[in-house]
């Protein structure tokens, strides 16, 4: 197997310096956000040993133990409400971020909505296999996705029958989770929907309906036989514009918002190398020239969820759970509840004069007063309140924003402080504020 080259090949840090800059970036893509003892931890751990941490972290048992309580709650509750309090607790503690993080990725991959769905169990059950399989077996996730009972239920599974197929699962199986317009025909979506006929769910659970299950010889890019689900699956997998459609998702999710042909070629054949393995391609990627490139640095818009975590972790806050999750709902990302097949499509469209009036509003709640979560990094023995205005602008700066401010910028934030009136925690509140508020903390 050959070792990525170019723009993938990993960064030789024995000539360029590991810098809690290089640090803040690799946090900030592979988790929610960072506080700054995490940013700490990583610069004196180094680069390699960060990346291994994030893939293979030590376990909480006191994370999932609250997790558990919460999950049962929601189980109990059959509640929307509370299955997404339990996600949104995981995503802010789990000792296991990255995996929370390509789990939303996932959510999102194959966007399914309680709303059809109606079952907080088997909208749960989904979300554990996006986890178990997170940095897993992308093969095996696709497979699982297509005998899951939320996305039968999603994409109207039961009604595909042998003498009526109903085409919405094998549409968006080759558009949407695997392959991207372009790679397949309209014949090859009939042949696949036959293929999945009588892949239903009863009581909550995959079962194969034989008697409405086709039966026939099917044709699906060139190969023809009496191809059921999972030889449709594998057929996908097979075909070239597979390891590149992901790719591009992954480009695009943790790297850059256009990622050249170039670098999406690239990826596609590690990943197709690596034979889909998401622990090594993530990996890989973590520790590449592209990843921690000056082009990348600040490319990416903050969803919601990053934003509002994001900010509760760089703070070392706790958040309040269903205010996050009103808020979340609110600024355009109600997890569990994904707007259409095609899920949140993210970058520029998180930001519009609307949203970035909600996001000023939660940057002022959350420094002002306790509406999404308390925040203890006012307390912190790390936080100097007597340093000077230009000394605490440059420290909020180097935690909260992906690129050093300009001279300009630094010196007018520095004089918003020096001129607020109010004891030193009001004046740092109100910097804190303004800075949430630029373009620039909207970026990670």
């Amino acid at each position: 197997m050959t070792a990525p080259q170019g723009m993938l090949a990993p960064v030789d840090w024995r000539v360029r310096p590991w810098t809690a800059a290089d640090a803040r970036h690799l946090l900030w893509r592979a988790q929610f956000g960072a506080s700054g003892a995490e940013i700490d931890r990583a610069l004196k751990a180094g680069a390699a040993a960060s990346v291994e941490r994030l893939l293979h972290p030590t376990p909480s048992r006191e994370f999932e133990e609250t997790s558990t309580l919460l999950r049962r709650c929601a189980m109990d509750t059959g509640s929307a409400l509370d299955l997404k309090a339990w996600w949104l607790h995981r995503m802010h503690h789990s000792s296991h971020p990255l995996v929370e993080k390509l789990t939303l990725f996932w959510h999102n991959h194959f966007a399914t909505s309680i709303t059809k769905v109606r079952s907080a169990a088997v909208m749960a059950a989904q979300n554990d296999l996006c986890r178990r399989e997170a940095l897993g077996s992308f093969p095996a996730l696709l497979h699982g996705m297509s005998k899951d009972a939320a996305m039968v239920a999603w994409l109207d599974g039961n009604a595909n029958r042998r003498r009526h197929a109903n085409e919405n699962f094998a549409r968006e199986l080759l558009e949407l989770f695997a392959l991207g317009e372009g790679h397949y025909t309209e014949k090859d979506i009939k042949e696949a929907a036959r293929a999945f006929t009588g892949w239903h769910v009863r009581d909550d659970k995959f079962w194969f309906n034989r008697g409405q299950h086709d039966e026939g010889i099917k044709t699906l890019f060139g190969k023809s036989g009496n191809l059921d689900g999972g030889d449709v699956v594998n057929l996908c997998l097979a075909q070239p514009a597979c390891p590149r459609f992901l790719a591009k998702k992954l480009l695009t999710a943790f790297v850059l918002p256009r990622p050249s042909e170039a670098a999406v070629a690239a990826l596609a054949e590690r990943v197709r190398e690596l034979d889909f393995t998401m622990s090594r391609v993530m990996s890989e990627l973590f520790s590449s020239e592209l990843f921690f490139s000056r082009e990348a640095r600040g490319s990416l818009i903050k969803s919601p969820v990053d934003l509002v975590l994001g900010a509760l972790r760089a703070l070392d806050g706790e958040p309040n759970l269903q205010a996050v999750q009103r808020l979340l709902a609110l600024l355009g990302q109600d997890v569990f509840a994904p707007p259409t097949v095609k899920g949140w499509e993210g970058g520029r469209l998180w930001v519009t004069s609307a949203s970035l009036l909600q996001r000023a509003n939660f940057a002022a709640a959350l420094v002002g007063s306790n509406q999404c979560g308390t925040i203890r990094f006012l307390k912190s023995p790390r936080l100097r309140l007597d340093a000077s205005s230009a000394q605490l602008t440059k420290d909020l700066a180097e935690l909260l924003l992906p690129q050093p401010l300009d001279p300009e910028q630094e010196n007018q934030l520095a004089q918003h402080h020096a001129a607020t009136k109010g004891t030193p925690e009001d004046r740092l509140r109100s910097l804190l504020h303004v800075m949430m508020a630029l373009p620039e903390f909207q970026q990670m």
